[in-house]
C-alpha cells in the first residue's frame, strides 16, 4: 500500500499519488485493480473569461488538445466551455472568431454557456462530459488561463496528462494538481490564512485530512473518476470554490485522494492577486463553508447555537486574514 508522499518538488515530472483518506479499505489506494477495465479520459478545457491580447498561451494549449483529440482510444473528444459573455465581448474580434472556429472548434466540441462564475463553467463542461461517459472513465479539467506559452508552461503541458492517469491507473477518486509558489505568493497567503483557517474552524477533522493531500484546496487542476463525479453532480454545486467543496465531499465519504505536482505556472501576468481580490476569495470561501455546515446540521435540534459560535470565530478568521493581506498585498 502506498504511504503518504509529499509533493515531489525536486522531481516534478513524477506522478505523486498519496494514500487514501482514513476509513477506506486497506490496500485500495494506489493498487491497480486486476478486474476493473480502464476507461477513457475526458478532457474539459475552460476557455479564459477574458480574451488575451497574446494568443501564445492558448496556441500551446490547443496543440495539446489537438494531440488528445487524435488519441481516440485513450481520450474522449475534448470539450471546450466558452462563456457567452466572452463570446459577445469579442464578436467583432476577427482573431477571436477565427481562433474559435479554426482551432478551438476544430479540435474540441464547443459548449457555449451562460455562467455566473468559472466554477459554473466547470459544472457545465463536466456535466456534459459525464453524460457521454461511463463507469471507470476519468474527467480531466484543464484551465485555459495559465501561461502555457512560457518554457515552464510547455514543460508542464507535456506532463499534465499524468494527472488524470493517476485516477485512471491507480483507481483514485480525485487527483488535485498543485502549482509551485513561494510563501509570499498571494495564492499561498489566501490558502494558508483564508481557506485552511476557515476549514479548520468549520470542519476541523476534514481539514486535517485534506491537508495531508494538498496545500492547494482551491486548485483549478484536477481529475475525477466517474463514480465520484456522479456523487458530486448530485449534490448542490457552488459557482465558486467548488474544488474545496469536492475535497470536503471526498473527506466526508472517505474517497481516495491523490495529488500531482504541476510545477511553476501562474494564471496572472503580474503573478499576484490584488488586496480586493484576495479579500473577495476569502469571503466567498466563508459563505460556501457556512452553507455546507448548515446543510449538514440544520436537521439537528439546537444547531443554531454552535453555528453562532462558529460564525463568530469565522468572522475573526476573516478579519485576521484581511489584516495580513493588507500588510503584504496592499
Amino acid at each position: 500500500m502506498l504511504g503518504i508522499l509529499p509533493a515531489l518538488k525536486h522531481a516534478p515530472t513524477m506522478k505523486t499519488p498519496t494514500a487514501t483518506l482514513p476509513g477506506t479499505q486497506p490496500g485500495s489506494a494506489g493498487e491497480k485493480s486486476p478486474t476493473a477495465p480502464f476507461g477513457k479520459i475526458h478532457p474539459v478545457v475552460i476557455y479564459p473569461f477574458r480574451e488575451p491580447g497574446d494568443y501564445s498561451d492558448l496556441e500551446q494549449l490547443y496543440e495539446l488538445v489537438a494531440r488528445l483529440a487524435r488519441e481516440r482510444k485513450k481520450y474522449a473528444h475534448p470539450i471546450t466551455v466558452i462563456d457567452r459573455k466572452t463570446h459577445y465581448a469579442n464578436e467583432g474580434n476577427k482573431r477571436f472568431l477565427d481562433f474559435r472556429k479554426n482551432t478551438v472548434g476544430k479540435h474540441s466540441k464547443i459548449l457555449d454557456a451562460w455562467c455566473v462564475d468559472t466554477c459554473q463553467m466547470w459544472y457545465s463542461g463536466l456535466g456534459m462530459a459525464f453524460e457521454k461517459g461511463r463507469d471507470n472513465d476519468v474527467y480531466w479539467l484543464i484551465p485555459g488561463d495559465f501561461n502555457y506559452g512560457t518554457a515552464f508552461g510547455r514543460e508542464i503541458l507535456a506532463k499534465l496528462h499524468d494527472l488524470p492517469e493517476i485516477c485512471l491507473e491507480l483507481q483514485q477518486d480525485l487527483c488535485v494538481g498543485e502549482i509551485a509558489t513561494d510563501h509570499n505568493n498571494s495564492k499561498q497567503l489566501i490558502d494558508t490564512y483564508g481557506t485552511f483557517a476557515l476549514l479548520y474552524n468549520w470542519f476541523p477533522t476534514e481539514a486535517q485530512e485534506i491537508r495531508q493531500y494538498t496545500e492547494r484546496p482551491r486548485s483549478e487542476f484536477f481529475a475525477v473518476r466517474h463514480s465520484f463525479l456522479r456523487e458530486v453532480l448530485r449534490q448542490r454545486w457552488y459557482a465558486y470554490e467548488q474544488t474545496v467543496v469536492m475535497l470536503l465531499q471526498a473527506a466526508f465519504n472517505h474517497q481516495r485522494i491523490s495529488r500531482f505536482f504541476v510545477g511553476s505556472i501562474t494564471d496572472l501576468p503580474e503573478g499576484r492577486d490584488s488586496l480586493a481580490s484576495a479579500m473577495q476569495q476569502v469571503e466567498r470561501t466563508e459563505r460556501v463553508l457556512k452553507a455546507i455546515w448548515r446543510e449538514r446540521h440544520q436537521a439537528r435540534p439546537g444547531w443554531i447555537e454552535p453555528y453562532r459560535v462558529l460564525e463568530t470565530q469565522s468572522a475573526q478568521v476573516c478579519r485576521t486574514a484581511q489584516t495580513i493581506f493588507q500588510n503584504l498585498l496592499g
